[in-house]
């Protein structure tokens, strides 16, 4: 995890705790925790509680065998750390257990009714599937919420994370899943979740379990793209990725949308559909780097042919190992001194509880590859060859076969030249014809 230093107080949150294991107490404040010979102290107390001893952090003032304020309230005087939100910064705070997020019933029984529909799509559909699946492999043992299995022994395990879970959880979790041979595929109904673009996902409307569990439309509202490629001309209805529509390079675009925003629209994707065609290989899960930043991208799921036809143009997709860290990934460490005071009562009112999670799926297209303007090479004999790759992505753009292509009798630029009704020149140097 990254570190940014800043002076700026972070509010009436704990910023330390009293660690029943060691003995020592931890200064969450300061980059080292007030432990340099600890490296590992961070990780160690960031750990999940289903995953620790739930009473291995303590609140200080009940340590000291002063008053705390979660106890005399009836509660828990054990604690958790989490990172938190004050304005841009992220600064580590503790907080009182149960204070945490916990699933309401309502979000439980979303949570069941969603994972019992993959499972009874998978089986309905010949699929291997199961339910809270034990997962072992490499990376030692795991579970996923339902594990789905493929005729080519291809594994899926879905998570379904309909409450909040930090970047750090789903980053180890995916890394786990697939050194075990199992891809990811995170699910979320909201549009602010951490998970989003840091994993395989997809993101569904917020239902009522019952309507989940009855068989309505579950669509996917994101983490699904289509390829769309085009010409950049002036007939084209898209803009040019390198000009912001300034102009017509007349190069070829290629850019990665939601079916709905294609042109012509695709046909909207369910939940079922995405349950097969992960599972049978016929949709893949990539990452696409940002433009301007190579470490930074979208994952996402799309049909193998637009993961072929994308390869083609830009070469391999793999996922990254290592995380691409973003502006809320780092923390903020304000290194004052230990505030020893309970902080109970106060920690739902504190700014990053109020402070909202920034919106991560915008549904804007994403990839911007732009291809060379095709040259006009002499080959023996006087006529024109282009590369393997050049003519794939020409004709996916012009949305013809390959063995269509030619050049244009006027500037040798390659159009759609053979195969019925074909013209023996583009549109520009066909006006220009007329003019003269």
């Amino acid at each position: 995890m990254s570190v940014d230093r800043s002076t700026a107080a972070p509010g009436k949150m704990a910023n330390g705790v009293w660690h029943r294991g060691y003995g020592i107490e931890i200064n969450l404040s300061l980059p080292d925790l007030g432990h340099p010979d600890r490296p590992t102290l961070r990780d160690e107390i960031m750990t999940s509680v289903s995953a620790r001893d739930p009473q291995l952090l303590e609140c200080l003032a009940h340590h000291d065998g002063r008053t705390c304020e979660s106890e005399a309230g009836g509660k828990s005087p054990w604690m958790f750390v989490r990172r938190g939100r004050v304005g841009g910064r992220r600064p580590l705070v503790a907080s009182h257990l149960p204070v945490t997020h916990k699933p309401t019933s309502a979000e439980s029984d979303q949570h069941k009714a969603t994972k019992e529909r993959v499972v009874e799509t998978a089986l309905r559909n010949g699929l291997g599937a199961q339910a809270e699946a034990p997962v072992r492999g490499a990376a030692g043992r795991a579970v996923a919420d339902a594990l789905v299995t493929g005729p080519g022994g291809i594994r899926i395990g879905w998570e379904i994370q309909y409450y909040p879970l930090g970047p750090s959880g789903v980053y180890s979790r995916s890394l786990k899943a697939r050194d075990n041979d199992v891809m990811p595929l995170w699910v979320t109904k909201s549009d602010r979740a951490a998970l989003i673009d840091r994993a395989p996902w997809t993101r569904v409307d917020d239902m009522p379990w019952k309507e989940i569990a009855d068989g309505k439309e579950m669509l996917i509202r994101g983490g699904f793209r289509r390829l769309q490629t085009w010409r950049c001309v002036a007939s084209s209805d898209r803009h040019c990725l390198d000009s912001d529509g300034a102009g017509h390079c007349r190069r070829i675009h290629a850019d990665w949308f939601l079916p709905a925003l294609c042109d012509p629209p695709k046909p909207t994707v369910h939940i079922e559909d995405l349950v097969v065609s992960s599972a049978t290989g016929d949709c893949l899960a990539v990452f696409v780097p940002n433009r301007s930043n190579p470490r930074a991208g979208r994952h996402m799921w799309v049909p193998v042919d637009d993961c072929r036809t994308w390869e083609e143009m830009a070469g391999p997709t793999r996922l990254p190992r290592t995380p691409s860290l973003e502006p809320e990934d780092f923390i903020t460490f304000a290194e004052q001194e230990l505030d020893r005071s309970c902080s109970a009562g106060q920690e739902q009112l504190s700014p990053d509880r109020s402070d909202p999670r920034p919106v991560r799926d915008l549904g804007q297209p994403t990839g911007g590859l732009t291809l060379p303007l095709p040259p006009v090479r002499a080959a023996p004999g006087g006529l024109s060859f282009v590369t393997g790759t050049e003519r794939a992505a020409m004709a996916t753009a012009l949305g013809c076969p390959p063995w269509e292509l030619g050049p244009c009798a006027g500037c040798g630029q390659y159009i759609r030249r053979y195969g019925r009704n074909a013209p023996m020149a583009c549109r520009a140097c066909h006006h220009s014809g007329d003019r003269r």
